[in-house]
């Protein structure tokens, strides 16, 4: 050994080297009380609480995965999500080719998961109730002599729809952290037949 560290290299947007495509999933679940919640992949994610209002959560998450896709900037070195899964979302078997894409599934009959992920233009169409909802920037996937523009990004984007999505592709999700409350706390409402 000849006692030097290790060289590592971070993730360069003008790399040309395929890193993992990503995927996001939202749940909703039902439960024996006749309750429903909604879960993300992501941890970070603020879900609303358990209730009954099942058409309230449906649009929640619906619009949940929608603002994952709009928040996650699609990278033109991405590789495929649906092979890495074996291309199990679809029947035809392809090669992977062609940009990236990023696709919102969602099966209106079942009605219970959305998922937003990274796959290529190959198996985009093949797979079942998949909607292309943003393509790479093919500028930025041409090597160009030019070296990139180093601007500051935010530690991270704050989204709408309750989470926060990371700005650095190569970073992972950030630690769930509770907020504290602000203000006083309200006193809850009796349910019915629960009554003082």
């Amino acid at each position: 050994m000849n006692g030097r560290l290790p060289v590592t290299t971070a993730y360069n947007e003008s790399s040309t080297e395929r890193i993992p495509g990503r995927s996001w999933t939202v749940r909703l679940t039902g439960h024996s009380d006749r309750t429903a919640s909604v879960s993300c992949s992501t941890v970070a994610c603020r879900m609303p609480p358990r209730s009954r209002n099942l058409a309230a959560l449906r649009t929640f998450a619906a619009q949940h995965a929608a603002a994952h896709a709009r928040a996650a900037t699609i990278r033109p070195n991405a590789s495929c999500h649906c092979r890495a899964q074996h291309c199990a979302a679809h029947q035809a078997k392809v090669r992977c080719a062609g940009g990236v894409v990023m696709i919102l599934r969602h099966d209106p009959t079942v009605g219970r998961e959305w998922t937003v992920e990274e796959v290529c233009e190959s198996c985009a169409p093949l797979i079942a109730h998949a909607t292309i909802v943003g393509r790479a920037d093919r500028a930025r996937s041409a090597a160009t002599t030019k070296p990139a523009k180093k601007v500051p990004t935010p530690a991270r984007s704050s989204v709408p729809t309750g989470f926060s999505s990371p700005s650095d592709p190569a970073a992972g999700d950030p630690p769930r952290r509770r907020r504290p409350r602000s203000g006083p706390r309200r006193p809850r409402r009796p349910r019915n037949g629960q009554g003082h």
